[in-house]
């Protein structure tokens, strides 16, 4: 029966690919982790919604959520059964600063069985180690935790640090970041980045790394091309059901069954 799901799911994949094809209708994929059923082909909304051309976000079947202290209340069981497959949660941001709303969000995807990550937002005024340590000292150790996240991107915003090193710079210190969080949990980390960070810094030379891609525009292949991805994340104004206000949302890849060997 997997097995016969996994082609159905190729042979949708292979057609999205040339066209634009009407998104599946959501469904209960036949795989059942601890929570329940995935729920794939969710058809979420969107406050700013973007024409795809060629392959859309919608014929991917595994989507999530990417939050933090700004979104609003989370009805995580809702969330779930709309098609919320996974979150990944800001944890921590350059040495000294916590997301206030990190544990409650974690419990709670937790406990509607919504497969959870960290995220670290990167600053270039400290460095690689101490940012480590900080994301160490507030992200407890989880076997069943997703990989978590270095999330590097440009902060011009940011009113303490606007530095913009070099590439060789940025892929240094990724790397520094990436091993220690490795050795203490396991797994290694996903780098998260966006288009401009990406061009300027040469951010996905990173051997043995996984990427997790900003793209709301355009697909990953046309915007970061011959760049392989695990996650894509497509919109920052998506409407979830059970999701207070506007939220980003991401795709995993592949099938539900790569998805559960994947998340483990």
């Amino acid at each position: 029966m997997f097995k016969y799901l996994g082609l159905c799911l190729l042979a949708v994949s292979l057609i999205s690919c040339g066209s634009r094809q009407p998104a599946p209708e959501p469904q209960t994929a036949r795989v059942t982790p601890v929570g329940g059923p995935v729920v794939t082909y969710p058809k979420f909304g969107d406050s700013d919604p973007h024409e795809w051309e060629g392959r859309s976000p919608r014929s991917y079947p595994v989507h999530g959520i990417d939050i933090s202290r700004w979104q609003g209340a989370i009805d995580w069981r809702t969330a779930r059964n709309s098609g919320v497959s996974f979150a990944f949660i800001k944890a921590t941001e350059g040495g000294d600063v916590a997301d206030p709303k990190f544990e409650l969000h974690r419990d709670g995807a937790k406990r509607a069985g919504v497969r959870y990550g960290a995220y670290h937002y990167y600053y270039f005024c400290r460095t690689a180690e101490e940012q480590a340590r900080w994301f160490i000292r507030n992200v407890p150790k989880d076997p069943n935790a997703l990989p978590h996240v270095l999330d590097m991107e440009w902060t011009p915003r940011s009113r303490t640090c606007t530095k913009r090193p070099d590439g060789a710079t940025v892929r240094s210190e990724a790397l520094k970041f990436l091993s220690i969080l490795e050795r203490h949990y396991g797994k290694r980390p996903i780098v998260y980045t966006t288009v401009d960070f990406y061009r300027d810094t040469g951010i996905g030379k990173l051997r043995a790394t996984q990427f997790w891609l900003r793209s709301v525009a355009g697909h990953p292949r046309e915007v970061y091309p011959r760049q392989n991805w695990t996650f894509w994340q497509y919109t920052g104004t998506g409407i979830v059901p059970g999701i207070e206000g506007n939220v980003d949302i991401n795709v995993f890849r592949s099938s539900p069954e790569h998805w559960l060997e994947w998340a483990g």
